[in-house]
C-alpha cells in the first residue's frame, strides 16, 4: 500500500481581525453609492460621521448641499480648493465660507450674454440658507460683437464707454440678491481686475441700467446692513438714485462709496438720506465733493441721531464746507469719528472747531491730516482742547501745525485716551445674557 501525506499550509499572519465588520461593509458601500442614494439622516451618529470622512468634495451640490452639514466634509472642500482660508471671516462656518466663495466665483466670472445664468438660478436654492456676505471685487462686461477695427490713431480715451454703452451692461442683481434672505453685507466693484493688453474703457463702466437694476435688488434686500459700491464710477446721477431706494431702508448701517465721481448734487442726496434712516457709517472718500455738499452733508448731521463715522477724506470741502460741518457738531450728538484729511482747510476751519471741541463730549477721533491749518489753526485747536476730556485722537500729520503746538495737543489727547483706558478696565462692558 501506498503511503499518502497531507500538508496543510498556513499564513501565520492572518487573524479573523482582519476581516472587515459587516458594518463597515455596508458603511463602505454608502459612501461609494452616495451620490445615487445620499442615506445619511437615516444612521447613527457616528456612523454619519464615518461615511462623511469617505466622500469625495467633487460630489454634486446637488447632492451634498441640503445633506451634509458636517462642518470636517466643507472644511476639506475649501482646504483643496482655495489656498488661504480663514474660516473666522465667516463666523466660523466651513459651510457657509465654502458657499459664499463659490457664488462669489460664478458671478466674478460671468459673462451675460455668454454665460448660462442657469449656473447662477441653480445654485440660489443651494446657498440661500448659508450666504451672509459676498464680496465681488470685479463684474466682466458682455463680449464684444463688433470688434473695432485697428487703426493707427486709436486711442485710449473715455471716448470708449459712451460707444460702449449699449451692450456693457453687467450681470442683472434683481435676479440673485432678492432670493438670498440672510444677505447682510454686499461689496462690490464694477470693473475688471487684469484685463491687460486689451484695455478699454468700457471695461470699467456702471451703466445706468446697472444702476437701476442695483438700486432695486438693494431696496428688495431688506435685511442688508452694509453696503459697499467702490471704485465703480458712481457719479451724481447713480447715487441719487441709490440714495431714494436707501433712504428708508430698515436695517442698512454702513454705506461706503469711497473712491467714486460723486459730486455736491450727489452729496446733497446723501445729506437728504442720513436724515431720513438709521446709518451709522458714511464712507466718501475720494470723490468730487465740494463746499455745497459739505453743506448738505452738514444739514443732515444737524437731523441724524445715528451717524456715528463720517469719512470725506481726499475731497475739496474747503473752509465754506468745514464750517459748514463743524457748526453741525455743535448740535450733533451721534458722531464719534470725522475723517477731513486733504480738503483744503485752513484757520477758519480750525477756529469752528475749536468751539466744537470745547462743547461737543461725543466725538473720540477727528482726523485734519494734510490739510493747512498753520500756526493759528493748531493754536484754535489747542485752545479748544483745553478742558476737553473725550477726544482721543486728533491726527494732524502734514498739516503746518507748529511741533510745540503739536506736542501740546498730542499730550492732552494722549491723556484723554489712557483715561478712557482706565475707564474702560475698571466698568468693562457686560455682554446681555
Amino acid at each position: 500500500s501506498s503511503y499518502v501525506r497531507r500538508c496543510i499550509t498556513e499564513d501565520p499572519s492572518w487573524s479573523l481581525v482582519t476581516v472587515p465588520p459587516l458594518t463597515e461593509l455596508c458603511l463602505q458601500h454608502i459612501a461609494e453609492n452616495f451620490q445615487n442614494n445620499p442615506i445619511l439622516n437615516c444612521l447613527l451618529p457616528e456612523d454619519q460621521k464615518k461615511v462623511v470622512d469617505r466622500l469625495s468634495t467633487s460630489l454634486p451640490l446637488t447632492v451634498t448641499a441640503n445633506t451634509i452639514s458636517h462642518e470636517d466634509y466643507w472644511k476639506r472642500c475649501c482646504m483643496e480648493r482655495w489656498q488661504v482660508c480663514d474660516v473666522s471671516y465667516y463666523g466660523g462656518s466651513w459651510k457657509r465660507m465654502f458657499f459664499e466663495r463659490h457664488l462669489e466665483n460664478i458671478l466674478k466670472f460671468f459673462i451675460p450674454n455668454t454665460t448660462d445664468p442657469n449656473e447662477v438660478l441653480e445654485l440660489i436654492p443651494l446657498c440661500q440658507g448659508y450666504v451672509r456676505k459676498l464680496e465681488i471685487d470685479q463684474f466682466l462686461p458682455p463680449l464684444r460683437v463688433d470688434q473695432k477695427e485697428e487703426s493707427s490713431d486709436l486711442s485710449d480715451t473715455e471716448d470708449d464707454a459712451e460707444l460702449g454703452e449699449v451692450y456693457m451692461h453687467h450681470y442683472d442683481l434683481r435676479d440673485l440678491i432678492p432670493d438670498l434672505p440672510h444677505l447682510e453685507e454686499l461689496h462690490l466693484t464694477y470693473g475688471v481686475k487684469t484685463c491687460g493688453m486689451n484695455f478699454e474703457w468700457s471695461l470699467f463702466n456702471f451703466t445706468e441700467l446697472d444702476c437701476s437694476n442695483l438700486a432695486a435688488a438693494v431696496k428688495m434686500c431688506r435685511n442688508l446692513k452694509v453696503f459697499k459700491l467702490t471704485r465703480s464710477k458712481v457719479d451724481d446721477d447713480k447715487v441719487k438714485l441709490l440714495a431714494r431706494n436707501l433712504q428708508y431702508h430698515p436695517c442698512l448701517l454702513e454705506l461706503d462709496l469711497s473712491h467714486n465721481l460723486i459730486g455736491d448734487h450727489g452729496a446733497q442726496a446723501l445729506g437728504k438720506m442720513i436724515s431720513h434712516n438709521r446709518l451709522e457709517t458714511l464712507n466718501l472718500c475720494n470723490n468730487q465733493i465740494c463746499h455745497l455738499g459739505a453743506q448738505a452733508l452738514a444739514q443732515g448731521l444737524t437731523e441724524s441721531s445715528t451717524l456715528t463715522s463720517l469719512n470725506l477724506r481726499l475731497n475739496f470741502v474747503d473752509d465754506k464746507g468745514g464750517e459748514a460741518i463743524g457748526r453741525a457738531l455743535l448740535t450733533n450728538k451721534s458722531l464719534r469719528s470725522l475723517h477731513l484729511g486733504s480738503n483744503n482747510l485752513s484757520e477758519p476751519t480750525a477756529a469752528v472747531f475749536s468751539q466744537v471741541l470745547a462743547q461737543n463730549t461725543t466725538l473720540r477721533s477727528i482726523s485734519f491730516s494734510c490739510n493747512h491749518l498753520r500756526l493759528d489753526g493748531g493754536k484754535k485747536l489747542l485752545e479748544g482742547l483745553a478742558n476737553n476730556k473725550t477726544l482721543t485722537e486728533l491726527d494732524l500729520r502734514h498739516a503746518e501745525v507748529d511741533q510745540e503746538t503739536d506736542f501740546l495737543i498730542h499730550e492732552i489727547v494722549w491723556a484723554n485716551r489712557e483715561a478712557a483706558r482706565r475707564g474702560s478696565q475698571q466698568h468693562p462692558a457686560t455682554e446681555p445674557l
